[in-house]
């Protein structure tokens, strides 16, 4: 521990203390933390699909100030997806999804909506061709809620099995990135149009998706204002852009976000017993029923049984890689042709790391965002799993490097010891 760290622990109590080593010789004697790993070498298997991500269009009505996907149309030609491209998508998801018979369509872009009858069309053909292959599609689209008007309202509450509302919290907060294309703010629009929205949709699932910026390190606070308008299945996502970027988050950010994942974590225990209840996404995993041992150490299915797909009907591994000729998998008319991409990202996992061998709590996903964890080690996607009462919560902190995962003390005031991992 640097200087900093030692005067901080040695603050805390011999109470609390004691309570933090309890707990951590509970999570090792459970064969939670520092356990000598059973597996050297964890391949995840490349096979059948059970999902695909189509760029119904490359094209956006919004113009945000950190959009990866370069203003919407992934650096590439505007393009919007045929009913032909969209067809042969759900023909080779079928083909390549083997036994599985629950099958996951997004609907991506850019913005999807801009591409609505096209959406409607395949959402039809889909309901066709799952009846004769006996399979399901469970469709979920990606909206900024800019075009969110009562008919297609009405058609998404319907024919999606999750609708994400991209809103980044405190009005501010959300127009000093996220504008019209003209450059006018259109939050209250924006924010009418989602609340309808859920006005209809019931007990059916939703949520809103954000992002924090450098600029904005105080999410929580957006976090509870988008609780505080009504909304009560929350994500909000830090952003991840190149360091020089305005926006980025820089590297000695860590401790206050760390601040104010407990800060969050204190006000969400509190709202949830009383009218003001909500889900946060990266709350909902537990320590008894969380994800299986191939979830933990490959995170996302990406480029084994996640695809994506292109408005003119290219494959690439996952939406974030969209357009980059290294990636290039194949396309829906031909099927796979670079089979050695998926292989690739089959075989990163957290085994990799040397040292990510020993932490039971470290899982990394194989996005474009966090590849570089394996690749590079200057990005890491981290769950740090807590008891926090009786609610098992799981605390994802998704960072430059140093890392830090947080064990919360399950009492009435949260009590973090910062337990750094070295991972790259």
């Amino acid at each position: 521990m640097n200087s900093q760290e030692s005067a901080d622990f040695f603050a805390i109590s011999d109470t609390d203390k004691e309570e933090i080593f309890a707990e951590l010789e509970e999570l090792e004697n459970i064969g939670a933390l520092n356990h000598k790993p059973e597996l050297d070498v964890f391949y995840k298997r490349v096979g059948d699909l059970k999902a695909l991500c189509l760029h119904i269009c490359h094209d956006c009505n919004l113009s945000c100030d950190y959009c990866f996907a370069g203003g919407g149309n992934y650096h590439t030609a505007n393009d919007y997806m045929s009913l032909e491209v969209g067809k042969k998508a759900i023909d080779f998801l079928i083909a390549n999804s083997g036994i599985k018979r629950n099958l996951e369509v997004d609907f991506f872009g850019g913005e999807p909506l801009l591409n609505m009858q096209v959406v409607k069309d395949i959402v039809a053909y889909a309901r066709v061709r799952e009846k004769e292959a006996n399979k399901k599609f469970l469709f979920t689209m990606t909206t900024n809620c800019l075009m969110l008007n009562k008919e297609n309202i009405d058609y998404l509450n319907e024919e999606m099995d999750n609708v994400v509302l991209s809103i980044d919290g405190r009005k501010a907060v959300h127009n000093a990135v996220r504008h019209a294309k003209n450059g006018k703010d259109v939050y209250d629009y924006i924010l009418q149009n989602a609340l309808d929205f859920k006005a209809v949709r019931g007990d059916k699932r939703y949520y809103v998706r954000g992002t924090f910026t450098g600029k904005n390190l105080d999410f929580a606070e957006d976090i509870f204002a988008l609780n505080d308008l009504g909304f009560d299945q929350i994500s909000v996502e830090p952003v991840v852009l190149p360091e020089d970027h305005k926006l980025a988050i820089p590297e000695d950010a860590l401790e206050r976000i760390c601040e104010e994942y407990d800060k969050l974590a204190e006000g969400y225990m509190e709202r949830r017993k009383g009218e003001k209840w909500f889900n946060f996404f990266h709350f909902m995993l537990d320590l008894e029923h969380g994800p299986c041992v191939n979830k933990r150490l490959t995170g996302c299915g990406a480029g084994t049984e996640y695809l994506a797909v292109s408005p003119l009907g290219d494959l690439y591994p996952c939406h974030q890689f969209v357009g980059e000729k290294d990636y290039y998998v194949g396309n829906v008319f031909e099927g796979i042709k670079h089979q050695e991409v998926r292989e690739k990202f089959s075989k990163l996992t957290v085994l990799c790391k040397e040292n990510g061998k020993v932490c039971g709590y470290v899982k990394s996903g194989l996005s474009k965002k966090n590849l570089a964890t394996f690749q590079l080690g200057n990005l890491v996607k981290i769950d740090a799993w807590s008891r926090v009462d009786d609610n098992m919560l799981s605390l994802n902190v998704e960072l430059i490097t140093p890392h830090a995962v947080n064990f919360i003390s399950s009492q009435k005031k949260l009590t973090a010891l910062s337990c750094f991992c070295t991972l790259s």
